[in-house]
Parts: C-alpha cells; structure tokens; sequence
C-alpha cells in the first residue's frame, strides 16, 4: 500500500511507540498504540490513480462529494464555475492537480475552522490557493481547511508543471477542496455525486 509522504513521521512514530510499549506490563498502552498506528496507515493511504485518456478533461481534485455548483470569480480566474468538493474522515486526503498545468499563483490565506462542508468555509476559513495555467485558461484549486484539518500541505511552487491526476499536497483531516474552473468547461457532475481525485471525470472542454 503507497503511503502519502505527509504522513511518515506520524506512522513511524506511532510504529516505535507502539514497539516500546510492548516492554510495559500493562497491555492497554500496546493495543491503543497499535490501533492507532493502524488508523494512520489507513489514513495516510495515497491509492494509485489513473486519469482518464483525452486531453480535453478535467479531474476531480479531491476525494468526496460534490457539495457546490456555482458561478464565481477571483482575481486569477476572472469569472469561472466553482465546485466545490467535501472530504469526510474516510476519504484520501491527497489532492491532485485537475489537468496539466504550470503553477503561476500561490496565496495562504489564514482563516477561522468552521465545518468545511458549509457555504462559508470558502471565504472565512484557512485555505491555500494554487493557481494553474493551463491551455484552456487559468484554473484556481482552493485547499480549505475544516473543522477537524490541523495542516494544509502544498508542495509546489510556482513555475512547476504538474501533469493531469499529479499530486500537489493534502489536508489532514476533514476538509474541502474548491476548483474554480473556465466556464468553457462542460460539467460532467452534480450535486451530491462522489468522485475520486485523479480519476473521476468533472468537466470536459468541447472541441
């Protein structure tokens, strides 16, 4: 099983701790250590994923639910279609870029930690933005910290070109990812469908 690299110290940490308490005489210390070292495997998973062949589609960023349909702008995108995608404790948390693009925009935006399936969560939580230029226009991915995410993780930078279905960081814990997408963009989901980050089809450009 591929672990996301975000959570190794967290796993081996857990793992010696875990080996240590063995030693003890009690046994509770062990079994909750263990459980808890089986938890952050679970968690930590990072599932290999295989974006769908054509040029013209774009990803799911994140795992989860698609809680938000909605015309919007921001300053990188200008007027564009936001969805926006919820992730329980059960789903991957690692996100992935929708479409080949070059990273051109970056912004941590600091922020409350209200429950990220709300409306709000978008414009008064924690988040991190990362802007991608692609061929299709400027696309925005919004990692939106929740009620329960301690850590955002972005590991680009600008300049890096990240293939369709790359991995470009993950939030810890529940949590929210907003894709702000041209409006050339056909939608392929709706409201209340599940999809999976670099797998599942959310939008296709007509040629």
């Amino acid at each position: 099983m591929k672990l996301a690299k975000d959570g190794l110290p967290t796993i081996g940490t857990l793992f010696i701790l875990a080996a240590l308490a063995a030693f003890l005489p009690w046994r509770w210390p062990v079994v909750l250590l263990t459980v808890l070292f089986g938890l952050a495997l679970w968690f930590y998973r990072d599932p290999e994923r295989v974006p769908p062949k054509g040029e013209n589609i774009f990803v799911a960023p994140a795992d989860g639910k698609i809680v938000e349909i909605e015309p919007a702008t921001h300053p990188f995108t200008g007027p564009a279609v936001k969805v926006g995608i919820f992730m329980n404790a059960f789903s991957v948390h690692v996100n992935r870029a929708p479409c080949e693009g070059t990273v051109d925009y970056l912004e941590y935006v600091p922020g409350r930690k209200v429950a990220a399936f709300a409306p709000k969560a978008s414009e008064i939580n924690e988040r991190h933005c990362v802007g991608l230029l692609t061929k299709y226009g400027p696309v925005l991915l919004v990692q939106i910290a929740g009620l329960m995410a301690r850590r955002i993780v972005c590991r680009v930078r600008r300049g890096d070109v990240l293939p369709a279905g790359g991995r470009y960081g993950m939030i810890k814990l529940g949590s929210k990812v907003d894709i702000y997408l041209p409006r050339s963009v056909e939608l392929q989901i709706k409201l209340g469908d599940k999809v999976y980050a670099g797998k599942s089809p959310i939008g296709v450009v007509s040629e």
